[in-house]
């Protein structure tokens, strides 16, 4: 969603001089040179014949706090101003932010003023940890954010001004100077904050591209740039190798023969699951599928249940698929292009593991996992010496050979710990939705909406596992209720709506009333 763009000129009340400070707050995220951004605001200030003044107040690390940065500027009348350290509520003229929940955060905090401020905002979103560790969908609502702005500010600029940057093969610092100074906030031309950006000497034509791609965009020269919703984009088509297409054509054909409106999403369940392990694994996913398709009816909700939870199902995380997906070409790519390395550039990454005592050995071959887990010395040693957070770089030899070598054991992942263990848990809970289906096909479609509550590893994928089992175990109370499915559902939804489990407790404790 995006505001419309005019040019603006920040209200400044006289002081006693005759002259106002202009405050202006930027808040940045950390990698997107906020800091370059600030100086650049100053020079082009002083470089307009303006006295002003920065500081800086840093966020927390991994993304769970922006840095503000803020500025002060007058003309410079000879006299040496008073300027403050940090922004106060209701006395900001222009509010910057890198990210759109950053230009929600500064409206919640009283930087944006109503018939005062100009906000200029990027629309992209980098979810907050607070986003990332909800188990359901945490994400926050970027239209109402972009409505909440048009009301709280002046006026607004706003659009996505990371992926202007990147097109530039620039970061967003410049793309943000750049939507300043069409902004018209600020009371200088155009031509000196293109100075100033060839003053600074580093990837100064990339920094220009930015600067008036943006600056075009805000002063409304260009359209603004609108991406597809990311649910139309087409999914990545599954590179099937010539001696398996026989094969593959096969499954094909089987999906083709599931009730249509199951179809497209048994397509990508397929995909999923081949690329996951092999087109044997796919075949065992068709498999639950069509026991499923068999006992199903139109509208074939159940069926379309099956066809997406049974792929998830199938396709847990441990460290063989971790290691795999961190060591693909495509992921090297990906990463290249939101850093936005230029040519001539060396991308350093340093990837991040904390295997526990448990998923070592799980990873290993069955009888060997049930030895290691069975000697609790052996556990605690791991514990006291190999026990550690452990970075390694994958833009090196050693460190993606490293990566490389724990990836290559899929085609034996039949065999080890890990996979009897998770394929025991998805045995016994696909019993039970057949069983379910016979009987009620509203319960058994949400029984296998459950399986939602299982993802990720270690820590995360130990809590989706004890809220999975909670819900599940309501089933018995709701077994033979026509409000049994609608119930089910519920529990789900609390379960997802936050990391402690409090809600899914108030709602067993609801359950339990009218079932006992």
């Amino acid at each position: 969603m995006n505001m419309p763009v005019q040019p603006v000129i920040a209200r400044r009340s006289p002081g006693p001089d005759g002259e106002k400070i202009i405050t202006l707050a930027a808040l940045a995220v950390g990698g997107q040179g906020g800091g370059v951004l600030t100086s650049w605001i100053v020079d082009v200030a002083e470089e307009n014949g303006y006295r002003a003044q920065s500081t800086s107040v840093a966020g927390v690390a991994q993304r769970t706090g922006a840095t503000i940065y803020y500025i002060e500027m007058c003309r410079d009348t000879g006299r040496m101003p008073v300027f403050a350290l940090s922004p106060a509520i209701g006395d900001v003229d222009i509010l910057m932010a890198s990210e759109l929940m950053e230009g929600g955060r500064a409206i919640m905090r009283g930087f944006v003023t109503p018939g005062r401020t100009t906000m200029i905002a990027s629309t992209h979103r980098i979810p907050a940890v607070a986003e990332k560790i909800v188990p359901g969908d945490g994400r926050a609502n970027g239209p109402e954010v972009v409505e909440a702005m048009g009301i709280a500010a002046d006026k607004v600029v706003a659009f996505d001004m990371e992926t202007v940057a990147k097109e530039a093969g620039s970061v967003i610092s410049a793309s943000l100077l750049g939507a300043l100074a069409g902004s018209g906030a600020l009371p200088f031309p155009r031509d000196t904050y293109e100075t100033v950006i060839r003053r600074g000497g580093r990837g100064v034509d990339a920094s220009l591209r930015a600067f008036n791609a943006a600056c075009d965009i805000a002063e409304g020269k260009h359209p603004v740039p609108v991406l597809p919703p990311e649910e139309v984009r087409p999914a990545p088509a599954l590179a099937v190798p010539e001696a398996l297409r026989a094969t593959w054509s096969k499954l094909e054909a089987r999906v083709d023969a599931l009730p249509a409106p199951a179809q497209a999403l048994a397509t990508l369940g397929l995909q999923k699951v081949v690329d996951y392990q092999d087109v044997k694994y796919g075949a065992q996913y068709l498999d639950m599928v069509e026991q499923v398709a068999a006992l199903d009816a139109a509208p074939f909700e159940l069926t379309t249940n099956a066809a997406k939870y049974c792929a998830r199902a199938l396709c847990y995380d441990d460290l063989i698929r971790v290691a795999d997906i961190k060591t693909r070409a495509t992921r090297m790519d990906r990463v290249r292009g939101e850093v936005a390395v230029a040519d001539g550039q060396v991308l350093m990454l340093t990837e991040y593991f904390h295997p526990r005592f448990e998923e070592f050995a799980t990873t290993l071959p069955r009888s060997l996992g049930r030895w290691m887990q069975n000697r609790k010395g052996l556990e605690a040693w791991y514990g006291r010496t190999i026990d550690k957070g452990r970075r390694i770089r994958t833009d090196s030899i050693g460190g993606f050979l490293m990566l490389w070598t724990v990836s290559s054991l899929r085609p034996i992942r039949r065999r080890l710990l890990r996979h009897a263990t998770e394929m025991a848990h998805v045995d016994s809970w696909f019993a039970t939705v057949l069983d379910t289906a016979k009987t009620d096909r509203a319960m058994a479609a949400e029984l296998l909406a459950n399986y939602r509550l299982i993802k990720g590893y270690s820590d995360t994928h130990a809590r989706g596992l004890s809220k999975f089992a909670r819900v599940m175990g309501a089933l018995d109370m709701l077994r033979g209720r026509e409000d049994g499915a609608d119930w089910m559902r519920r529990l789900r939804t609390a379960a997802l709506d936050d990391v402690k489990g409090d809600k899914l407790d108030g709602a067993l404790a609801t359950v339990r009333s009218f079932a006992g």
